[in-house]
């Protein structure tokens, strides 16, 4: 008897930026987005905080010994809708988030034995 596979479509939503609060919200703003569209959502799931550290010289020529060291923390969640509708993709697009998130939107195919 040949196994039935079920397909289904889902777009994949990678949200990043500097403030964990800013990131917060926005992901509480798209999950609000799809619950008004009837969309199944999975997440927002918190991914591993991007650290990045740059040390640097305080004077230029004088006194290597002395120096000061800087860090950039780029948080990052990932939201899965499952069944998008043509409706969600546009409300999604036309989502007036705040300076400084960036949304990354894949869409998929799932594949189910």
């Amino acid at each position: 008897m040949p196994k039935k596979e079920i397909q289904t479509e889902y777009l994949r939503l990678r949200v990043k930026g500097y403030d964990n609060k800013l990131v917060d919200n926005s992901c509480r703003q798209i999950v609000e987005t799809a619950g008004r569209n009837n969309s199944e959502v999975i997440g927002p799931v918190p991914l591993p905080t991007e650290i990045k550290r740059y040390t640097v010289n305080r004077s230029t020529f004088v006194d290597k010994n002395s120096r000061e060291q800087f860090e950039l923390r780029i948080h990052k969640r990932l939201i899965d809708i499952e069944k998008p509708s043509q409706a969600m993709v546009e409300s999604l697009s036309n989502l007036n988030l705040p300076a400084g998130i960036e949304i990354e939107i894949k869409m998929g195919v799932e594949r189910k034995d």
